[in-house]
């Protein structure tokens, strides 16, 4: 089972020492073995228990910074709004992305939902059926760049009279794309239509709304004629403080037995060595841990 960790909040350290942390955290990360370092995509914080003023990095900028210390794990968001940034100079930022890092860049990529950080900080969030069409125009138009295709391209709302990308990733046959979101009718039908990989979150229910997402996951996939286990199912677990490896690893591995592929780590405030030490025990534990086929 891949085990990845997610950077949600750099909280408690100076603006001097901000490069550091994180060059530690990603290095300590890359030493684990772990499959992909994520980072949030937000301009103001927005993790519970945290305050709106809270330091935050531009995603990108990070990203490109952690590819200079890492040498082997994957490097992505989880996930960017849409509505962020117009979709070709999105495509852009992860081909950049990819070729820097050499071939490491995700693009985790969703409709997006916090309408009081835009209010506060004026970036757009239209109406919840817009943002799917921007999604929907926005991977559309990663496809079609990133296998080379320069025609103009028409969406609901984007138009594109000549979409270059140029250098093309080095990822083949292009970064994988993940969907970020839960919903049923949208976002798990664009998954099936255009994603390599979706994040559900941990529910503590005893599985019962992951296996009612993953099972319209592989509807979605059927009526598309698409094997469902082509999708890396990505689930969002949380260390709590204090836990031990072997609580991370019991959780993990039932989340593997309902076919979950990738657990992607989050903690409450900034990652520490010891929680690095802890998630890299778990890592070491669980890297022999097969899930199960979704395939009926």
């Amino acid at each position: 089972m891949r085990i990845s960790i997610s950077i949600t909040d750099v909280s408690g350290t100076e603006p001097a020492g901000l490069a550091g942390h994180l060059a530690d955290t990603a290095r300590a990360a890359d030493e684990a073995g772990l499959d992909t370092v994520w980072v949030a995509d937000h301009l103001l914080q927005a993790v519970p228990g945290t305050a709106v003023d809270d330091p935050v990095l531009e995603a990108y900028t990070t990203l490109g910074f952690l590819a200079a210390h890492t040498r082997r794990a994957r490097l992505g968001t989880l996930v960017t709004a849409v509505t962020f940034r117009p979709p070709a100079l999105l495509v852009k930022a992860v081909t950049s992305l990819d070729v820097l890092s050499g071939g490491r860049a995700w693009f985790g990529v969703g409709a997006g939902y916090l309408r009081e950080e835009a209010h506060a900080t004026g970036v757009p969030l239209p109406p919840t059926p817009e943002r799917f069409a921007h999604l929907e125009d926005t991977l559309r138009l990663a496809h079609q760049m990133w296998r080379g295709d320069t025609s103009a391209f028409t969406g609901t709302h984007l138009r594109a009279a000549h979409p270059v990308s140029s250098p093309a990733p080095l990822t083949r046959p292009r970064p994988p794309i993940l969907v970020g979101g839960m919903g049923e009718q949208r976002t798990l039908r664009l998954v099936a239509r255009y994603a390599d990989a979706c994040n559900l979150f941990d529910i503590p229910d005893g599985g019962a709304t992951l296996r009612r997402k993953l099972d319209v996951l592989a509807g979605h996939c059927a009526a598309m004629d698409r094997p469902v286990d082509e999708i890396t199912t990505t689930v969002s677990t949380r260390l709590h403080p204090d836990e031990p490896a072997g609580g991370l690893v019991d959780r993990c591995a039932a989340l593997a037995d309902l076919g979950v592929d990738h657990a992607v780590v989050l903690t409450a405030g900034p990652w520490t060595a010891a929680r690095m030490d802890t998630l890299a025990h778990a890592a070491a534990d669980l890297a022999d841990v097969a899930p199960r086929s979704r395939t009926p």
